[in-house]
């Protein structure tokens, strides 16, 4: 399972334990075949346009995993408001980062989560049967919601400074790709530090009591130790050449529902076309959610990224070149092909909204 490849620290919250099964689990989501509306009826606000056609889904349930840095597509109900009134519900899990919530997919918990590019590389060569469903859309701001931060006062000046010192990450999340292609520019091996992995959830108090050294972190939790605590950065994560972030799903729950996976891929992208008009209006709706003041949220909303788009060839390529540079530093144990987590040309064409194709 993952925690063999991740070598965790400290245990995460206990919700998220429940998911931790030992040894590998079959996917067993009960699936129950079902109608949409009939789209008959054009007096009723939630009934699909006349002369669409009926939708045969095989699940009632979508099963969503969200990490604790939040999700605006949650906040703002959009899928609920597209897929209940085709009688399906929409039920959230909240995970502490990414290679966690991969694990409850791996183990049937959840069907489709957001992550970024480590850790389905992680979860393939843990045998889970993932495919990548949508790519993150980069933006010019990109990278500069992660970092690698000291606290206020450490001796620490330059990034070439932290060899021989404590780095504290979630392994096998991105974190994990950024430190090493950072390490690269420096001239330093990953070899030369002493990586502890621990994640943010919890690493972030230690940080603040000067227990960190030097931190691997993202937004919210890199704005917080930035404004409130001095944190100094000694590099974000621009240009530092990834593929981005993923929406990735069960193999089985991919091919069972094409029909919906285009609706929910469709409904996210509209809520990050509204989002990246309306920074201001998304940092009032996710300041309370995460009980972080305004002006800070501003910042961190400010300078994410909310879009989505296609799986391509060339998207492949470039992940395909993240899991080889963790195969080459001696981190997975065994070479993996991403091509074995995608979908047919097909049925990418039937999950993905013209939007996705149409727009780089």
């Amino acid at each position: 399972m993952f925690n063999n490849f991740l070598e965790t620290k400290t245990t995460v919250i206990s919700k998220i334990a429940l998911f931790v099964i030992p040894g590998f689990v079959a996917l067993s989501t009960t699936l129950i075949s079902c109608t949409s509306i009939s789209n008959t009826n054009t007096a009723d606000p939630k009934a699909e346009p006349v002369g669409a056609k009926t939708i045969n889904f095989k699940t009632k349930l979508l099963r969503i995993g969200y990490q604790s840095s939040g999700d605006l597509v949650r906040v703002r109900g959009v899928l609920e408001k597209r897929l209940e009134p085709l009688g399906l519900k929409v039920e959230w899990a909240q995970f502490a980062q990414g290679p966690q919530l991969m694990e409850a997919m791996n183990v049937g918990k959840i069907d489709i989560g957001s992550v970024g590019e480590t850790p389905p590389i992680f979860a393939q060569a843990a045998g889970a049967r993932i495919v990548y469903l949508a790519g993150r859309r980069l933006g010019p701001n990109s990278g500069k919601g992660s970092a690698i931060a000291v606290p206020k006062g450490s001796p620490i000046k330059t990034l070439a400074d932290i060899k021989g010192k404590e780095v504290v990450f979630q392994k096998g999340s991105a974190s994990h790709y950024f430190i090493i292609k950072a390490l690269e520019e420096v001239g330093l091996k990953y070899t030369d530090i002493k990586v502890l992995s621990m994640p943010n959830v919890e690493a972030r108090g230690a940080f603040i009591e000067g227990n960190i050294p030097v931190w691997v972190t993202g937004d919210p939790h890199l704005a917080l130790v930035e404004k409130l605590y001095g944190a100094r950065v000694l590099r974000d994560a621009t240009n530092i050449g990834t593929p981005g972030g993923y929406y990735v799903g069960t193999r089985e729950f991919a091919k069972e529902n094409p029909e919906l996976l285009r609706i929910i891929l469709e409904e996210i992208d509209k809520n990050g076309q509204w989002a990246e008009a309306n920074r201001k209006e998304v940092a009032k709706l996710i300041a309370p959610v995460l009980k972080i003041d305004l002006p800070i949220q501003e910042i961190i909303s400010g300078r994410a990224t909310y879009r989505i788009k296609g799986i391509t060839p060339e998207l492949m390529k470039a992940q395909q070149s993240v899991a080889d540079l963790f195969y080459n530093e001696k981190i997975l144990p065994k070479k993996i092909d991403v091509q074995e987590a995608l979908l047919t040309p097909q049925e990418y064409a039937a999950i993905t909204p013209p939007t996705l194709i149409s727009e780089k």
